[in-house]
């Protein structure tokens, strides 16, 4: 097969060095942008009369006419033409003659590539920013749904304080903000366009790259042809954001699993995202929450493969660059699943409210709220740690826990306790003394949900392109 830049060689190609450099089994999924940049460029040169209007109609009917090829399912891609936009630009010619060779006038497939990634990271991180909307929004609805819901509050995964059960799903919404607002700042940095940069130089011919801009809807081109050629920041900087993501899922699945688990038994998943054992018929797994906290670790590595590729790279194009997309697609792929997935297991979730017995297994975790108290009579706060610590002590000891221990008790241990010590440690009455900003009360968790309402009904920077 006669190859585009076959003038040069007086050998055919090795059939395995075909093969091995072939892109188009994983890049042929970019055919709708490299179709719609083609069009742009097409009229572009059209409107700087590089080619005439009537070539560029019969051009762009042509590719009009590959589109619909693609989406009915009738596109053939053929392996010797390497990559998605020898295959468009091939069948475009078969189609329209020899004037379809004119369309690759005053273009790369350097930066020509670099235009397809750049469209379809564009729309595929607008589509994950919304999928991050209604997850938070799903969170804020249990949030508001489970505002009485007492839990026990963990550190070192040991019961510590206790907190509203909407506070703990607030902070999960709160990183689950923060990387809607990295993904919204990536978007940023993709959204500019290299075409018109050529293969490294840009081009001799008077073309217009604010014009094939506009068409292409980007808000600005890039400003050094070099740079705009050998750039994958903007896919890195995506997949970083993606792999922060997806730490916070994998995060928040762990905690389910603990949850929904007869150990703790706060949270019941809902059938349709469970699965049974093959061998033991009481099973009920969370294999929702496991797949998503385990698909982490590819998006990790997708970065780590990105980063890789990229950091002995002279400039400017180089063919390693043809690596970039199937850790960046899977990337995408992983994410926006892992994301709709997420969102239908916690939708169709259900809380369980404790009862006091459960809130307080260990005995102390009104502890803190002791030494509070103590505080407050005057104690200094390090004394006051280590009076309550004693009475800990004394209890373990005694087998009691702090509910059950007598005033003629805690006198024993120091003169500074009396009878409101006992309202002090009350599970209810400790979530709403924590009455500060930020804090795990009532009033204050309310105003936090009010404050995400709001903040969710502005509407992202991030627009669909294409619908």
């Amino acid at each position: 097969m006669k190859k585009p830049w076959g003038g040069r060689f007086k050998q055919s190609t090795n059939t395995l060095m075909e093969r091995f450099s072939a892109s188009i089994s994983f890049d042929r999924r970019l055919y709708v942008y490299d179709i719609e940049g083609s069009i742009a460029h097409c009229r572009m040169l059209a409107k700087c009369k590089i080619i005439s209007q009537t070539d560029a109609k019969k051009i762009v009917a042509g590719l009009q006419r590959v589109l619909k090829e693609f989406e009915s399912g009738k596109f053939e891609c053929d392996d010797r033409l390497e990559d998605i936009h020898m295959n468009v630009e091939s069948r475009m010619i078969q189609l329209v003659g020899p004037v379809g060779g004119k369309l690759h006038t005053a273009r790369s497939r350097n930066d020509q590539v670099c235009l397809d990634v750049r469209l379809y990271l564009r729309e595929e991180t607008g589509q994950i920013v919304q999928s991050l909307t209604q997850l938070t929004k799903t969170l804020l609805q249990l949030a508001r749904k489970n505002i009485d819901h007492i839990v026990p509050g963990y550190t070192h995964l040991q019961q510590a304080q206790p907190i509203l059960l909407a506070h703990h799903l607030l902070a999960h919404l709160e990183m689950l903000l923060r990387d809607r607002e990295r993904m919204e700042d990536a978007w940023k940095r993709i959204n500019v366009m290299p075409l018109g940069s050529a293969a490294l130089a840009g081009t001799g011919f008077p073309i217009d790259r604010k014009y094939t801009a506009k068409l292409l809807g980007f808000p600005e081109v890039s400003h050094n042809s070099i740079d705009s050629v050998s750039d994958r920041d903007f896919a890195a900087e995506f997949c970083a954001a993606a792999a922060i993501l997806m730490m916070h899922l994998s995060r928040f699945c762990e905690e389910v699993v603990l949850w929904s688990s007869s150990e703790f038994d706060w949270l019941e998943l809902s059938d349709a995202y469970t699965t049974g054992s093959s061998i033991m018929p009481q099973k009920k797994n969370p294999d929702a929450a496991e797949l998503i906290r385990g698909k982490s670790g590819r998006v990790y590595g997708n970065l780590v493969s990105l980063l890789t590729l990229m950091k002995s790279l002279p400039l400017a194009y180089n063919k390693d660059l043809q690596e970039d997309k199937e850790p960046l697609f899977d990337t995408v792929d992983t994410v926006k699943l892992s994301l709709e997935v997420f969102n239908g297991m916690m939708k169709t979730a259900r809380f369980k409210k404790l009862p006091p017995s459960r809130l307080d297994i260990s005995g102390f975790i009104t502890a803190t709220d002791m030494a509070d108290y103590l505080a407050v009579q005057g104690v200094p706060f390090r004394e006051a740690h280590e009076i309550t610590g004693r009475t800990v002590a004394y209890c373990i000891k005694k087998g009691k826990g702090l509910q059950d221990i007598t005033l003629k008790e805690l006198k024993k241990i120091s003169s500074r306790f009396d009878t409101d010590v006992f309202d002090h440690i009350i599970l209810e009455n400790s979530v709403q003394r924590k009455n500060v900003h930020g804090g795990t009360a009532k009033k204050q968790v309310l105003a936090q949900i009010r404050r995400l309402e709001k903040k969710l009904k502005t509407r992202s920077p991030i627009l669909r392109v294409r619908k």
